[in-house]
């Protein structure tokens, strides 16, 4: 009989592994021996020598050893057992808050003991706090210390790394000892063509690292075996989106060709002609919708750069082909602006806009669904109330979504399967002004084409970012006061005060206060997240009117308002929001033809980090440049806000330090689809487990 592979063998079959290390080891996501091997170490501890005590440094973790000179029982707020040893050089307390009575026998006055910990500073010079220890017996042989590093591992609660260290040294014998123990799929001509070793050597190096290697060398992202397996798993995750991509091609869409007439009339009655990165993507839209595949199509644009048009023109091209058009966004503020904006443009051309969102009730939401039903209303906007149970379409033929990384999963996909009809999906067009840097694209959007509107309209007159500390903030109401009366309006936005919305709205609430005192000439006007949506709305109608100088906010106006009379942005602790926020924040000013200016204001002392980002904001306008530096600085999950789309997370693949293998895993994944299909499917499974079903819209 032919032994079972390692991704069948499960942990409990391994000696330590009772009921609690198994259901400790699932928390990790750890089932079977194969798991076992990818759970790689994060650090290493380095347990090869003895340092003298004399010698110690706060932060240090390291190997000490020495005779205890006092070992006492202190009774104070916690009680503790305290062991002082010395070597010669000097001395160590090493202190204990939970110890039983064997230790406190074993730890007594004349022992050789040798331990491993961090040392810190404590009451009486400098200590570890339960360190790991053994007791060394004078008449014996010394106890031979590690010949290399030590792993630790990501662990989590009761799970300690001496149980992890435990069976991951079973799981490595017996990769080592059985023949065909864990299948190589990268193929031989992909590991020559990149020169890279073997997925056991990997395996093992990086577990059990040989003597003499340092941490910095084992943690570098130019390692060989670490190489290995970065090349593997983003190989892994981007045959995950191929695949997804063909499954989703496999289902047929309408074609949806049109006459032109709508849009034709459409672009007749716009004030402003489209800039020709605005021509090239409607007509890369316009291809894609021509087929009997489904579009999925990625619109990046920066602020203002105009993508409403392009979405208004794809919904026209759906309803001259006889079908509906649904454009879904993030927020009530976001929603309402573009069924503004879709009701001026083309209801005058005889189309009735139908608008859905959760502040909808009674008799106006049941109009609304009886048009969307019926068909009478041929494009709808909303939220994500467009996916609640009781709405139907009559024929949907194409689903916008915008700012898509701000919807879940789920939801998006059941949007997608409300507009099945007769077995054909929509089309699916999606759109975000938080420029994504290629790095990104190539890996979370792999399975979407990528159209890019890389120009703005003309006659828009760059912001002038200013970084000032808010100790000046006298001058910075001055300058609101000065543009104000010149007939100009102002932002001053309130961030985020310790993950609070709460918090977040009483700043918002107390600044107005001041500034209103500060400022009794101007009319102040208020939004923040815990108002209903209609007094976020009348307000900004006001705002948006001209009748309010000034408008007070929590980071609610960070998308969707336009209000080209608005030339200063004043952004309040700018180092608590990510590069991508603060720019679509200032992308609300400048969008008229005076000279804007956009201050950030920072609570000093900043953190080195908190310089760079400010820095970067000051020096460039450039939503491309920005998202880059986003991500080199922030990391891909934070960018594009991972948890809720349920983005991979990489294992061990850091996107910011091994960019340069995307293209050669693209030319890869193509090769494998080529030459070894059979070969994606465990590759996925391996790295991804379940979690490619999340990039399923």
């Amino acid at each position: 009989m032919t032994p079972a592979s390692l991704d069948q063998i499960e942990i409990a079959l391994l000696k330590g592994a009772g009921p609690a290390v198994v259901e400790r080891c699932e928390r990790l996501g750890l089932h079977s021996v194969q798991d076992l091997l990818f759970h790689l170490p994060l650090r290493y501890q380095d347990r090869t020598r003895i340092t003298p005590l004399g010698s110690l440094r706060p932060g240090d973790e390291v190997m000490v050893e020495g005779y205890i000179r006092v070992a006492d029982i202190i009774k104070g707020k916690r009680r503790s057992l305290l062991c002082k040893i010395q070597d010669g050089s000097g001395t160590l307390t090493l202190r204990f808050f939970h110890f039983s009575q064997a230790q406190r026998v074993a730890l007594r006055s004349g022992e050789l003991l040798r331990g491993f910990g961090e040392v810190r500073v404590g009451p009486n010079g400098l200590e570890m706090v339960h360190p790991e220890y053994k007791v060394l017996q004078a008449d014996s042989p010394p106890a031979d210390l590690s010949q290399a590093l030590t792993a630790i591992y990501p662990a989590t609660e009761g799970l300690t790394q001496a149980r992890l260290r435990q069976l991951s040294d079973q799981a490595l014998s017996m990769l080592q000892r059985r023949e065909n123990a864990l299948t190589d799929w990268v193929p031989a001509e992909l590991l020559r063509q990149h020169r890279l070793c073997s997925l056991e050597e990997a395996l093992l190096y990086l577990h059990r690292p040989p003597a003499g290697i340092s941490q910095e060398r084992l943690l570098s992202t130019t390692e060989p075996h670490r190489q290995r397996l970065v090349f593997e798993e983003l190989l892994a995750h981007h045959l995950s989106l191929i695949k997804l991509r063909q499954q989703a091609l496999r289902i047929d869409a309408p074609v949806l060709t049109g006459d032109q007439s709508l849009r034709q009339a459409l672009l007749a009655s716009l004030p402003f002609s489209l800039t020709n990165a605005q021509q090239r993507v409607v007509q890369e839209v316009a291809e894609d919708m021509n087929k009997s595949a489904p579009m999925l199509r990625l619109v990046q644009g920066d602020v203002g750069s105009g993508k409403t048009v392009v979405a208004a023109l794809a919904a026209l091209q759906a309803v001259e082909s006889g079908f509906q058009a649904v454009m879904m966004a993030p927020t009530e503020i976001l929603a309402e602006q573009h069924f503004h904006n879709f009701s001026r443009w083309l209801e005058p051309l005889g189309l009735k806009v139908a608008w859905l969102a959760g502040k909808l009730k009674g008799k106006a939401r049941q109009q609304s669904l009886e048009a969307i039903a019926s068909g009478e209303a041929r494009v709808i906007v909303g939220t994500h109330a467009l996916f609640q149970d009781d709405v139907s379409f009559a024929h949907l033929g194409l689903v916008i979504i915008d700012e898509q990384h701000r919807f879940g999963v789920h939801q998006r996909l059941a949007l997608r399967e409300k507009g099945m009809h007769q077995g054909k999906a929509p089309h699916q067009l999606i759109m975000t002004a938080t420029p994504i840097p290629r790095t990104l694209a190539m890996v979370a959007y792999a399975d979407l084409d990528c159209s890019v509107i890389d120009e703005l309209p003309p006659g828009r007159t760059p912001i002038q970012t200013v970084v000032i500390a808010d100790q000046r903030r006298d001058a910075v109401i001055e300058r609101v006061r000065g543009a104000c009366m010149a007939g100009r309006q102002a932002y001053w936005v309130c961030t985020l005060i310790e993950e609070s919305e709460v918090l977040e709205c009483q700043a918002a609430e107390a600044t107005t206060e001041q500034l209103k005192e500060a400022l009794p000439e101007l009319k102040i006007g208020l939004v923040h997240g815990r108002m209903k949506a209609t007094e976020k709305a009348a307000v900004m109608a006001e705002f948006k009117a001209g009748d309010l100088h000034l408008l007070v906010a929590t980071t609610v106006i960070e998308v969707g308002v336009d209000v080209p009379n608005a030339s200063v942005m004043i952004i309040e602790n700018p180092e608590r929001l990510g590069l991508a926020q603060l720019h679509q924040l200032r992308g609300r000013v400048g969008r008229g033809s005076v000279e804007s200016f956009c201050v950030l204001m920072y609570h000093a002392p900043l953190s080195q980090q908190g310089k760079a980002r400010l820095g970067v904001m000051r020096d460039s306008t450039d939503g491309f440049v920005i998202a880059e530096k986003d991500l080199e600085l922030r990391g891909p999950g934070e960018v594009l806000g991972t948890r809720q789309t349920g983005l991979v997370q990489f294992r061990i693949a850091d996107l910011s330090q091994d960019e340069h293998w995307l293209d050669a895993v693209h030319e890869a994944g193509d090769w494998v689809m080529r030459h070894r299909p059979d070969i994606s499917e465990p590759l996925i499974r391996r790295w991804l487990g379940q979690a490619e079903r999340y990039s399923q819209a």
